[in-house]
């Protein structure tokens, strides 16, 4: 059967430098490094075998990351967890959740799951739709999306209350290349990296303890 395949979304280009000077650039941060296990004060003489409780710990260990190549989909790709600041009703809280809010979409192009994107946005947002709609041609059967990250290079924002009660924020994002694939080498549409940024807004409210992505839309 042929069908067509949406590629993951890419937006058109438009310079940042054209709407606006952004302030507080931010990057995002690695995760911390896993803290050096306490030295024995005496090592184990090569005649031991290892402990049941060692096995346990050996066996647990997460399976490694392999992203998405032209032979099969990403596996083991790790939930994105969101930073404490993001939770904050701050412009630093503001900024970390929209650069959360890009990883959870990410994570989707990996995996095919769109619920962590729903649970922290808008039923009425609209490239959300598109999003979801994107994740679910590409996974059809045995399909998978390769590619399509998004890069978010800068962000500012004024935080100030729009009449709706919403706090937009600014991006300037590039996307790598994509490509819907299929087994046995199927190939249903590709699209290259886009070497030019993209400026978004974001518009966000906070609800009680917490952000949700309104709308989301080039400049």
């Amino acid at each position: 059967m042929i069908r067509s395949a949406v590629a993951p979304l890419r937006l058109g280009a438009l310079g940042i430098a054209a709407i606006l000077v952004l302030s507080g650039c931010s990057g995002s941060g690695g995760e911390p490094d896993a803290e050096a296990a306490e030295n024995s004060s005496s090592s184990p003489s090569s005649s031991e075998s290892t402990s049941p409780t060692e096995s346990a710990t050996l066996s647990a260990t997460p399976a490694a990351y392999k992203p998405a190549t032209a032979e099969g989909p990403a596996q083991n790709v790790p939930l994105p967890v969101m930073p404490e600041v993001a939770k904050e009703e701050s412009k630093k809280g503001l900024i970390a959740f929209g650069e959360h809010w890009f990883d959870l979409v990410n994570y989707g192009y990996e995996t095919g799951d769109a619920a962590p994107v729903r649970e922290i946005s808008a039923p009425d947002c609209e490239i959300c739709e598109s999003f979801y709609d994107d994740l679910e041609k590409g996974y059809v059967d045995d399909d998978w999306i390769q590619g399509g990250k998004i890069n978010v290079l800068q962000t500012g924002t004024k935080f100030i209350q729009t009449p709706e009660g919403r706090y937009q924020l600014l991006l300037s994002i590039r996307q790598d290349a994509s490509a819907n694939r299929g087994p046995n080498g199927k190939v249903y549409v590709e699209a290259p990296i886009d070497e030019t940024t993209t400026a978004q807004i974001m518009e966000a409210t906070y609800i009680s303890d917490h952000w949700v992505v309104n709308l989301v839309e080039n400049m």
